[in-house]
C-alpha cells in the first residue's frame, strides 16, 4: 500500500534571514478532482465524504491506524472508545463501502508515538499540552498531505466543523456555522504560514462547515449511514479514561515523586504524589481543606511544588506564544482581535503582534482566567482566524 513507508515532511526551522513561504491564491476545486478524505468512523467525516461524492469528486477514503488489533496505545487498549479505535476503523470501512469509494487504513503508529511523547514531555515539564491540536497539525493534515501527493490527490478533506473563506483570492480559515461545534481552534496550525513549514489550507476542503450538527446527522440518516446517531468523541484517544496522571505513571513511573502543596505566601499546606496530578485552574481533588475555595495557580516541576491561590490569582493579562502561524500577511504593529485559549472556551477582546518571525505577543483587554503555558492561543478577526501559537509565558 502507498500508506506504508511514507515519512513525515521536514521543513526549515527558520533562522537569520529566513522568510516564511508566501500566501498564494489557489484554484477552486473542480468536479473530477481527486480528494483524499480522512474518515474517522464518525458522522462528521462520513457526511463530508458523502457530500464530496455527490458533488462529483474522485473520493479516496482513509483511516489513520495507530496500531493493530490487540495492541495498546500509550498503555490504553486500542479498542477502547476514542476517535481512532478498532470500532471506528470498522465504521469508516463500512461508510466507504456504502459510498463505493476506495478505502485505505494508513499505518501512523510510529508517527502517533510522537504525539504521545510530546504529551508526556509537556506534562512532566509542568505545562498543559493539547495533543488534539498537534495531531491535526502533524498527522491529519501534515502526514495526510504527503500521502495525498503519493496518490495524485489535489485536495485533502475532513469532517471538521470549520469553513474556508476566500478573501482577495486567498484562502482563510473561518468559523463554522454551528458555533457550538466550531473547530477552527484545533486547525490553526494547519491553516497558517510559519517559519517551519508551508501552509496547508490552500489544498484543504471542509465540506460540513456550513451545516449544523443536526443537519449533519439528518443527512447521514437520509443516506442510511449507520453512524448517523453515533455520539461524538469527547476524549483524548490515548487517554480514554481521562486519567492523564495514570497514563504518565504507567509509561514512566520514575518521573513521579512526592512533593509539597504551598499557599501563595509559601505556607506548606500538604503533600502530593507528583505535580503531574494537577492542572492549572484545578479546584477539586486537591487534598487540602480550607475555608474558601482554592485553585491550582502554579506548578514548578523543578521543585515539584504545587501552589494554590484564590480565583483572582488565575487572572492573566498577557501571554507570549511560540511557533506562531499567521493566516494573512502581517507587520509588527498591534492588531485588534479576540483571543481563545481552549477549543470551546470563552473568547476575550485582545491585541496581538508578531514579536519575532516565530513568536507572538497577546494582550487581553480584560483579565482572562486559567491561561496556562503549553496551551494554544488562537486570535480571530471577526470569524476569520488571524493567527495562533503555543503559549510559552503568561503574565498574571
Amino acid at each position: 500500500m502507498l500508506s506504508e513507508g511514507l515519512s513525515p515532511g521536514h521543513f526549515p526551522t527558520g533562522g537569520s534571514g529566513y522568510q516564511p513561504p508566501p500566501i498564494i491564491a489557489v484554484m477552486p476545486p473542480a468536479k473530477g478532482d481527486r480528494v483524499l478524505v480522512a474518515l474517522s468512523g464518525g458522522v462528521d467525516s462520513s457526511v463530508a465524504a458523502a457530500l464530496l461524492v455527490e458533488q462529483g469528486f474522485d473520493v479516496v477514503g482513509c483511516f489513520m491506524r495507530l496500531g493493530s488489533p490487540g495492541e495498546s496505545v500509550a498503555g490504553a487498549p486500542l479498542g477502547h472508545k476514542g476517535c481512532c479505535s478498532i470500532n471506528d476503523a470498522d465504521d469508516a470501512r463500512r461508510v466507504a463501502g456504502l459510498l463505493d469509494v476506495p478505502f485505505y487504513a494508513l499505518n501512523f503508529a510510529d508517527e502517533f508515538e510522537r504525539i504521545i511523547t510530546y504529551f508526556e514531555r509537556e506534562y512532566h515539564a509542568g505545562r498543559t499540552p493539547n495533543p488534539c491540536v498537534r495531531c491535526n497539525d502533524w498527522l491529519k493534515f501534515g502526514r495526510l498531505h504527503a500521502y495525498a501527493d503519493g496518490i495524485g490527490a489535489t485536495w485533502v478533506a475532513s469532517g471538521h466543523h470549520a469553513r474556508i473563506a476566500h478573501t482577495d483570492g486567498t484562502a482563510r480559515l473561518q468559523r463554522a456555522v454551528d458555533m457550538g461545534k466550531d473547530q477552527t481552534y484545533v486547525l490553526f496550525g494547519a491553516g497558517g504560514v510559519t517559519g517551519f513549514r508551508p501552509r496547508q489550507l490552500d489544498r484543504m476542503l471542509l465540506p460540513i462547515g456550513d451545516m449544523t450538527k443536526e443537519q449533519v446527522r439528518a443527512k447521514a440518516a437520509s443516506l442510511n449511514l449507520g453512524v448517523h446517531a453515533k455520539p461524538d468523541s469527547q476524549e483524548i484517544c490515548f487517554v480514554p479514561d481521562d486519567d492523564y496522571a495514570g497514563l504518565l505513571a504507567r509509561r514512566a513511573p520514575e518521573r513521579f515523586a512526592p512533593g509539597r502543596i504551598l499557599d501563595t505566601d509559601g505556607t506548606d499546606l500538604a503533600g502530593h504524589e507528583g505535580h503531574q496530578h494537577f492542572t492549572i485552574g484545578q479546584r477539586r481533588g486537591l487534598g487540602v481543606a480550607m475555608g474558601a475555595p482554592r485553585y491550582v495557580i502554579d506548578k514548578d516541576p523543578v521543585t515539584n511544588t504545587v501552589t494554590l491561590g484564590v480565583l483572582n490569582n488565575l487572572d492573566a493579562y498577557a501571554c507570549t506564544a511560540r511557533e506562531a502561524s499567521w493566516h494573512r500577511p502581517h507587520g509588527e504593529d498591534w492588531t485588534p482581535c479576540v483571543a481563545q485559549i481552549r477549543a470551546h472556551g470563552e473568547t476575550v477582546p485582545a491585541q496581538v503582534r508578531a514579536s519575532s518571525q516565530t513568536d507572538i505577543e497577546v494582550r487581553f483587554e480584560r483579565p482572562h482566567r486559567a491561561v496556562a503555558e503549553g496551551q494554544a492561543v488562537v486570535c480571530y478577526e471577526g470569524d476569520l482566524v488571524l493567527c495562533g501559537g503555543w503559549i510559552d509565558r503568561v503574565e498574571r
